[in-house]
């Protein structure tokens, strides 16, 4: 009896969380993503207002923050769901918009979180994908395959853990991405000095950040450089760890994200 108990009142736990995220953001869809091996990932999804046949339409994909992981399929959205559902913005440019969840004990980036920031870089060279963001891409691909996505207009952005993340899959997929907005991330340099890709990179960071070093993001756009590839640096001075608030307040934010391309052929 008891057992039946806490079943209910966990359906209805849910069943609140559901309803409580629909009404903050009612235009995302709720849905999981289920693997061929049984693993689970919590997403959002937005799609153009409409759809018209014969046309394709960008995608983007968000990767949150570590302070957005949990179960609940709603945090994920705080930082950066309003963007795309600001009707000028819905209407001036249509996409599909993924906003996966990462779990409360896993990390985009690495299988594990690292140690700490204060020592230097703490990002391995060289080290398998963690299985969240392997789910990521598994999506990416559904999404990609199951709807008009203009396979020449896919980006990645992400903020701190998701900044880290969105380094990470553009150096996994060098040629999947048009274009990259990690906010206050990092990653180990020497991936990017050997990384080749057409993706355009626009870093922001603030220079007082107390949670991640603002060198990490001076240093891969340093990398980026050494490598030949297209890439912005924009630092906010006196701005600490939440610098994607000026940085989704930039004029061109949204628009010269939509305005990158892959070169036709998808390669450099």
């Amino acid at each position: 009896m008891k057992q039946r108990i806490c079943i209910l009142l966990l359906g209805c736990v849910c069943s609140m969380q559901w309803i409580s995220a629909q009404k903050k953001f009612p235009q995302y869809e709720s849905d999981v993503y289920v693997s061929k091996s049984g693993d689970s990932l919590l997403y959002r999804s937005l799609k153009p207002e409409n759809v018209a046949e014969g046309k394709t339409y960008p995608l983007v994909l968000f990767l949150h923050g570590a302070g957005e992981r949990g179960s609940d399929n709603e945090k994920q959205l705080f930082h950066g769901g309003m963007l795309f559902t600001n009707p000028v913005n819905r209407t001036q440019y249509p996409a599909f918009v993924l906003f996966p969840q990462c779990p409360e004990d896993r990390y985009w980036p690495t299988p594990l979180r690292p140690d700490g920031f204060k020592d230097g870089n703490p990002f391995p060279i060289d080290t398998e994908i963690s299985r969240p963001l392997a789910l990521v891409k598994e999506l990416l691909d559904r999404t990609m395959a199951e709807y008009p996505v203009d396979p020449r207009r896919v980006y990645v952005m992400g903020l701190s853990m998701g900044g880290m993340g969105t380094f990470d899959l553009v150096c996994r997929y060098p040629d999947l991405f048009a274009a990259a907005i990690p906010i206050c991330g990092g990653i180990h340099t020497g991936r990017l000095e050997k990384l080749v890709t057409s993706t355009k990179f626009r870093i922001y960071h603030g220079d007082s950040d107390s949670v991640v070093p603002v060198e990490f993001s001076r240093e891969a756009y340093l990398a980026l450089k050494k490598a030949g590839i297209e890439a912005e640096y924009i630092e906010f001075p006196g701005v600490d760890h939440g610098s994607w608030y000026p940085a989704f307040s930039q004029p061109d934010y949204l628009s010269w994200l939509f305005g990158q391309r892959k070169p036709d052929g998808g390669g450099l």
